[in-house]
């Protein structure tokens, strides 16, 4: 039974960076998938792949792995590099690339 501790990056529906600062805890699936041969859907017989607990900060998480005898495997989150751009370089005349207006 092993672990993976990481904290999720945001979704693409988020435009803020509200609850990306939470931690997981999920585990591993042990088991592969399987595919019902009557209706086609998948499914697995490990139940703990579907167990998911947040945490405030990554030594909760570290901490409640050690407490419970859980193997983890910690994730750094790798934060995205944002090129700052105003609106007036889209107009610049020494831009890279073809004109377009």
């Amino acid at each position: 039974m092993t672990a993976r501790i990481s904290r999720p990056a945001k979704t693409a529906m988020q435009s803020g960076k509200a609850k990306s600062d939470r931690w997981l805890l999920e585990f591993v699936p042990e088991y592969p998938g399987q595919v019902d041969p009557l209706m086609g859907w998948s499914g697995t017989v490990d139940m703990q792949t579907q167990v998911k607990l947040w945490f405030a900060s990554r030594d909760e998480a570290i901490a409640y792995a050690a407490r419970h005898g859980i193997a983890a495997q910690v994730e750094e989150p790798q934060d995205a590099k944002r090129r700052v751009m105003s609106y007036s370089d889209n107009f610049k005349c020494n831009r890279i690339g073809s004109w377009t207006h």
